[in-house]
């Protein structure tokens, strides 16, 4: 069965404070070649079928209204994993 990647990341103009924390503790553990991190959310959705362009539409539509917060958040990516070959669920 595929299964449809969303990627949502905080919008670049607001601060990032979870980011700012681990960009601190790299810091601290001596990874000094790291000077931002910005944290943002992955979903993974299983699709029982094939994926069209019906389907990827919904999940757009799922990513503006439900997965996100319009206000604070982008959806920065949309993509289909296909299952591995003789996988089967």
């Amino acid at each position: 069965m595929p299964t449809i990647v969303v990627e949502i990341m905080p919008k670049a103009e607001l601060l990032d404070p979870q980011g700012k924390a681990v960009a601190g503790a790299l810091g601290r553990l001596g990874k000094t070649r790291f000077t931002s991190v910005r944290l943002g959310k992955r979903f993974e959705l299983t699709v029982d079928g094939h994926v069209d362009d019906a389907v990827l539409a919904e999940v757009q539509e799922l990513a503006d209204t439900v997965l996100s917060n319009s206000v604070i958040e982008d959806v920065v990516g949309i993509h289909v994993l296909e299952a591995p070959a003789g996988e089967t669920h």
